[in-house]
C-alpha cells in the first residue's frame, strides 16, 4: 500500500498543479445547484430531502468524470512518462490502484464540498439524515464505477478527447440499461432473463435503491464487481501496451 500511495500523491498533485482541479470543482459545485434549485424546483417541491440533488449526479458524472479520467493514462503515454512511471519500484496494478484511488478521493473532496445542501435542508425542515447520508455513500460508489470505466478507457490510447468520448458512450449505456427504451427493444425477442440480466446493470437501478436509504448488499456487490473488473481491465490493457 506504500507504492500505491506514492502514485496517488503524485496523482492528486498533478490535478492541483493544473487549473484542472479548481475548475472541475468549479463547475461541478454550479452545475449541482443548477440542477437542483432551478431544474429541480427544491424550493417549489416544499419537500424537505435531497431527492432533487442526487438525481442529477449520474448525468453530472457522465460528463465531468470521463473529462477527469481522459488523461490518467492517455497522458502518460502521449508524453511517453508512462515509462518513467513504470522504471519506479512499483508493480502495474499498484499504479493503476493508485491513479484511481488519487481520482476517487478527488471526487470525493468535490461531492463534500455540496455538504451546505445538507446544512440547508436540516435548516429548512427535518429530513431523515440516514437517507441522505446513504445517498452520499451511493453517489460515491457510481462515481467509483464511473471512475473505473474512464481509467481503463483511457489506457487504450493516445488520444485524449478519444477517450472521452469512449468513456461517456460506455457510461452511458450502463445509465441507460434499465430504461424502458432499451428493456422494449430486447423484451420482443430476448428471453426473460436476458432482459433481466440488461437491467440489472443500471446504474440508476442501483443508485436509486441505495438513494432511498435502503442499502441493499446486492447494490454493493454490483458498484464493487464493476469497478474491481475495470481495475483488472486497465492493468491487463497497460501490460499489453507497454511495449507500444
Amino acid at each position: 500500500m506504500a507504492n500505491v500511495w506514492v502514485i496517488c500523491k503524485r496523482e492528486l498533485y498533478s490535478y492541483f498543479a493544473t487549473p484542472i482541479a479548481y475548475i472541475f470543482i468549479v463547475i461541478f459545485l454550479f452545475l449541482s445547484g443548477i440542477f437542483t434549485f432551478y431544474l429541480g424546483n427544491f424550493f417549489g417541491r416544499g419537500q424537505a430531502d435531497l431527492v432533487t440533488f442526487f438525481a442529477f449526479h449520474p448525468w453530472l458524472y457522465l460528463f465531468l468524470i470521463p473529462a477527469l479520467t481522459m488523461r490518467l493514462w492517455a497522458e502518460e503515454r502521449k508524453s511517453g512518462t508512462i515509462e518513467l512511471l513504470l522504471t519506479l519500484p512499483v508493480t502495474m496494478s499498484q499504479a493503476v490502484l493508485g491513479k484511481f484511488l488519487a481520482t476517487w478521493i478527488f471526487t470525493s473532496a468535490a461531492l463534500g464540498l455540496t455538504f451546505p445542501m445538507w446544512l440547508t435542508v436540516n435548516y429548512l425542515g427535518e429530513p431523515d439524515n440516514g437517507v441522505i447520508l446513504t445517498s452520499y455513500i451511493g453517489s460515491l460508489l457510481m462515481a467509483g464505477s464511473f471512475i473505473s470505466i474512464g481509467s481503463c478507457v483511457s489506457a487504450l490510447t493516445r488520444n485524449q478527447v478519444i477517450a472521452f468520448v469512449v468513456t461517456v458512450v460506455l457510461c452511458l449505456v450502463f445509465i441507460l440499461s434499465g430504461f424502458p427504451l432499451v428493456l422494449d427493444f430486447f423484451s420482443g425477442w430476448a428471453p426473460e432473463f436476458v432482459v433481466e440480466a440488461i437491467s440489472s446493470f443500471s446504474f440508476l437501478t442501483h443508485f436509486d435503491a441505495i438513494s432511498k436509504g435502503v442499502v441493499d448488499l446486492r447494490d454493493i456487490i454490483f458498484f464493487a464487481s464493476l469497478i474491481a473488473f475495470w481495475l483488472f481491465a486497465n492493468a491487463i490493457l497497460l501490460e499489453i501496451k507497454k511495449a507500444d
